[in-house]
């Protein structure tokens, strides 16, 4: 429960610092003009990446923190169980959609468009 609510965190903190620039982008796509309120969100940018970077973080953490020996087994193997791989794997897909969409309003003057 903790992992999914901080990656839909980091993903939401990702969308929100780039809407600035990715919705009005998307919106002129689409031949949407009312989006352009969009742009207003630009002074809250820095704040939005801090949160998206404080999210991964947390859930950096809680997916490779280590295993407490209650955890393990009998023989004191303590093996890494399905889920927790899927969470990992689900926290770096997560982190590089987030760095792309925090990239994009910094590589979108060097896109042809």
């Amino acid at each position: 429960m903790k992992n999914s609510f901080i990656a839909s965190g980091s993903l939401l903190g990702g969308l929100l610092a780039s809407a600035c620039c990715i919705g009005p982008l998307v919106a002129s796509l689409f031949s949407i003009g009312g989006l352009a309120f969009a742009t207003a969100l630009e002074p809250y940018r820095p704040l939005f990446i801090g949160l998206t970077v404080l999210f991964l973080g947390v859930g950096f953490y809680y997916a490779y923190r280590p295993v407490s020996e209650e955890d393990c087994g009998p023989d004191g193997e303590c093996s890494v169980p399905q889920n927790r791989r899927t969470q990992r794997v689900m926290l770096w897909v997560i982190s590089v959609i987030t760095a792309v969409l925090i990239a994009v309003p910094y590589l979108l003057p060097y896109l042809p468009i």
